[in-house]
């Protein structure tokens, strides 16, 4: 068996998962693979980001742990929808076969399937991206496929293979102008495509790039002069770049034991393995020449040389040659350095059916020339810009609203064709813009998204034959191109605005609103005939209402008997009324004093303080939205349809709602102690410090409103934006979560995630959804663990430093390793908690930040394990207060979370409540 990236070469060896995890940090990118055991704590994680490694055909969740290279792999199907997951023939399977080349995914329908995958790094970075390819005859047909496979719009690479037994690599270095990173591979007509493995490689510098920016595909990666024969890549080489072994004719080698770079790293961080051995001519006196055999005189290739000396030479020695490349001179009067690696580039592109290399000796030089390792890559430019990023935002959420099932995978506009049921502008190599979207009779339900809004040269418009509902929404109408729209068939309602009206009579726009009988075309809206019921409804309706009312006021009578009448819905103890009511704009002046008091900022707009005018002057937090917040109107309508429908001790209140059209707001219950992020600085000194047990009770307060959301809601419910400035204190400490805009229900109570845009904050993201746009409760875990880690440590989730940034699991890993504690727990504390209970809690907290959410808790369990941490810091509490008579010692304490251990373990056992 033979491997080759465009000829071939040694077998194919497992790629690596560099287990880094946050995403874009404001300067330095932290990686979103985080790994559970402790050996990949070991790992240097600063040295890549943004990996992901995927063996392609596994079965769906399915994850292992490589044999030979400890590196743990992950199903695709958290990347695709579409394609068959196949294992390849037994007969070419063996005991040297790495496991990611036993499985593979087909892709016998459609012309085109494409891999998303979103790297936390983002757009505009530096990508190495590595496709893998066996047959082994997984379709018992033995006959060899050929494919394309495409880089977002590009075409990457044309796939052959000698036999069912050839491996295929390709490899390129990408720096993708879009968030996601689209591999698609497309049918020719030749076979089905097929793929065995996929990863994804980020760096930090620009060293591997062009001078024109043009993608670079490798050609060859060699390592000269190599005793083993073996490929080297990760973990010698951080990056898990592949350097083949290669000896040329006539040539010698030179090697050292001692490690190259060990004191400063330079930017393309080459591996000391590789960099260790050379090759040099056997006759000192001439020349160390080789030749490439590229057999492509019109491709442009781009040549990396690394030279590394690896002889202590003496006083009066020295080694000094010129390179010269197909006779071009590159550079004269190269010396390189002990034990440290330089690096020489091609200061502009190469063509030649042939390469020939020649080193050669200076005069003055007592040392024959060397060379360490090669690179050479083919410059391929990628003409076509990608759909307008505004644009696959808009189109991706409407996939997302409406659960689009039409194969629409990878860019919308290309390769090969648009998505089905969309058309896109052809702009020659401009980005493609979305003309026209059909959706008729596609089963679609709810009402008509308003990230259509964004699709603004959007010409044509067919939502006909579904069961869209509400009001047909004034932003279609100011959308500049629209020339055509059919919302015919459905169950619309309400007024049609008057923009459409005028439009479809001045002939601007073609307007169907047919078979939506709810709807109202004509202004004023005329009020159906009265009928021979009329009368008999009259009379019966107020009958009804009146006996409903004495059986309202009944009930509520026997539920309150023997309660305070101001007590709030659901023991919140917080004297607000039962029922959430609607606002009018002067009441909200009235209530905040003319916005007297700021208690806090944020996208959205401001939040004030106040008191409701009613009588009872009960405090409450308004949040008024902000004429600039441009998705702040969604989020807040999201929230407020939320907070109707949940109602938890430690979920934040609903009081009420203003909107009049121009000013928007929420009020909720006050929270007098402020959000957890003011109390756990260790910088801050501003604020008492809090106690271990109070850190343990804000967790487990906290944990409850989670899991309440996730098992208490029925459907389910994900916050998406878990921190500690969204866990909000009440006078008595008590926690609460709070800030329900970026929530997501999910539709159906079985549905197992939604593919959804990502949004969150930084630092608390979970790597998993991000890479993916795969949304789970586990997400939110993720984002309760870094508030753990913040409740232990007093750090924030990126903690600021002189030359980089670093994610708070990244920190506290070496110390978790090292097992200490003292630097790890927040010194502000002076040492007084339990050790087993911080112990405990730190378990949780780094259960809840794996890298694959499949390996993380539900709530519930974190939730007990909660309870268990904090009854540890209780009993220690409790020994610690026994005198030397044995007695308990009586302790008076304003502590809020000072209870007897009856009262404390009835609030304990209480699981997610509904109200």
């Amino acid at each position: 068996m033979k491997s080759s990236s465009t000829k071939s070469h040694p077998p194919w060896l497992p790629v690596p998962f560099f287990l880094v995890f946050c995403l874009h940090v404001i300067a330095t990118a932290e990686s979103s693979r985080v790994a559970a055991s402790a050996g990949a704590f070991r790992r240097k994680l600063d040295d890549i980001a943004g990996s992901i490694d995927i063996d392609c055909g596994l079965p769906t969740g399915a994850t292992y742990t490589d044999p030979i290279t400890e590196i743990p792999y992950i199903a695709d199907d958290a990347y695709i929808t579409t394609g068959v997951n196949s294992e390849i023939s037994s007969i070419h399977i063996s005991d040297d076969l790495p496991v990611p080349l036993r499985t593979l995914r087909s892709f016998p329908e459609g012309d085109r399937n494409c891999y998303s995958m979103r790297p936390p790094e983002g757009r505009d970075k530096i990508y190495l991206i590595r496709a893998t390819f066996l047959y082994g005859n997984y379709d018992d047909n033995d006959r060899l496929p050929e494919f394309d496979v495409f880089v977002g719009v590009n075409r990457w690479a044309s796939l052959r293979f000698d036999n069912a037994s050839h491996v295929v690599n390709k490899e390129i270095i990408h720096v993708p102008p879009l968030d996601h990173i689209y591999i698609c591979l497309v049918n020719t007509g030749l076979g089905t495509p097929f793929i065995s493995a996929l990863e994804v490689r980020h760096f930090h510098n620009s060293t591997y790039t062009s001078v024109s920016g043009a993608p670079l595909v490798l050609y060859e990666r060699l390592d000269f002069g190599s005793a083993t024969g073996e490929i080297i890549r990760y973990n010698d080489d951080a990056y898990d770049r592949m350097w083949y072994p290669y000896n040329c004719y006539s040539c010698g080698t030179i090697n050292t034991t001692l490690t190259i770079d060990s004191v400063n790293r330079t930017d393309f961080n080459l591996p000391s393995k590789v960099m260790k051995t050379a090759t040099r001519p056997t006759d000192e006196n001439k020349p160390l020449s080789f030749e490439l055999n590229t057999r492509e005189a019109t491709l442009d290739f781009y040549i990396y040389m690394h030279f590394a000396e690896l002889e202590a030479l003496q006083e009066g020695e020295s080694r000094v040659f010129d390179i010269s490349l197909n006779g071009i001179v590159l550079r004269r009067n190269v010396v390189p350095i002990y034990l440290h690696s330089t690096t020489i580039t091609s200061p502009q592109s190469v063509r030649g059916s042939k390469l020939n290399f020649l080193l050669s000796k200076s005069m003055n030089s007592t040392h024959p020339p060397i060379l360490n390792a090669l690179e050479v890559f083919v410059i391929r430019p990628f003409w076509q810009s990608p759909t307008d990023q505004a644009d696959v935002d808009a189109i991706e959420d409407i996939k997302s609203t409406y659960g689009v099932q039409k194969g629409w995978q990878g860019d919308p506009c290309a390769p090969i064709h648009p998505w089905n049921g969309l058309n896109c502008s052809n702009n020659g190599y401009r980005p493609y813009r979305i003309i026209s979207l059909n959706l008729s009779s596609s089963g679609l339900t709810g009402q008509i998204p308003i990230s259509l809004s964004n699709l603004h040269m959007l010409e044509h418009l067919d939502l006909s034959n579904n069961s869209i509902s509400g009001e047909v929404p004034l932003f279609l109408s100011e959308l500049p191109s629209l020339r055509t729209l059919n919302l015919g068939g459905n169950q619309l309602s309400g007024p049609v605005p008057s923009s459409f009206i005028e439009k479809s009579n001045n002939g601007s726009l073609i307007l169907s609103l047919h078979g939506n009988p709810k709807l109202c075309t004509q202004s004023p809206c005329k009020k159906k005939k009265s009928s021979i019921f009329v009368p008999v409804i009259a009379t019966i309706v107020p009958l009804f209402v009146i006996t409903l009312a004495f059986l309202i006021l009944w009930k509520y009578k026997r539920s309150t008997k023997g309660k305070r009448i101001g007590k709030s819905h659901g023991a919140l103890g917080s004297g607000m009324k039962l029922e959430s009511r609607e606002f009018t704009y002067q009441e909200i002046i009235r209530i905040t004093d003319n916005f007297r008091t700021i208690i806090g900022k944020g996208g959205f707009g401001v939040v004030y303080h106040g008191h409701l005018d009613d009588g009872t002057r009960t405090e409450v937090a308004i949040k008024l939205l902000s004429p600039s917040a441009t998705h702040g109107s969604i989020q807040f309508q999201t929230e407020a349809q939320l907070l109707t429908r949940i109602h938890h001790k430690n979920l934040a209140s609903f009081v009420g709602y203003c909107n009049d059209g121009t000013n928007v707001a929420i009020l909720y219950e006050y929270m007098a102690g402020g959000d957890l992020e003011k109390y756990i600085s260790v910088l801050d000194c501003s604020r008492r410090v809090l106690s271990w047990k109070e850190r343990l009770q804000i967790a487990l307060d906290a944990a409850q409103g989670l899991e309440y959301l996730h098992i208490g809601c029925k459907p389910p419910i994900v916050h998406r934006d878990v921190k500690t400035s969204n866990i909000l204190l009440n006078d008595k400490m008590q926690a609460k979560i709070a800030d329900f805009g970026l929530s997501k229900l999910f539709p159906v109570e079985s549905q197992s995630y939604l593919s959804t845009r990502v949004v969150g904050t930084v630092g608390y993201l979970d790597p998993e959804y991000y890479t993916s746009n795969r949304l789970t409760e586990k997400s939110d875990v993720y984002s309760f663990g870094i508030v753990l880690l913040q409740l232990i440590t007093g750090r924030p989730a990126i903690i600021v430093g002189h030359n980089e940034n670093t994610h708070i699991g990244n920190w506290a890993r070496p110390l978790i390793a090292k097992g200490d504690l003292r630097n790890l727990v927040d010194p502000r504390l002076l040492g007084n908690f339990d050790t087993n209970s911080a112990w405990k809690l730190l378990e949780v907290s780094i259960s809840c930040i794996r890298s694959i959410s499949i390996q993380r808790p539900m709530m519930n369990h974190v939730v007990s394990e909660l309870k268990e941490c904090l009854d540890a810091e209780v009993a220690n509490e409790e020994s610690a207060r026994v005198n030397e008579d044995g007695e308990v010692e009586e302790e008076f304490n304003n502590d809020s979370f000072a209870m007897s251990s009856s009262t404390k373990g009835v609030e304990l056992e209480q699981g997610p409540e509904a109200r």
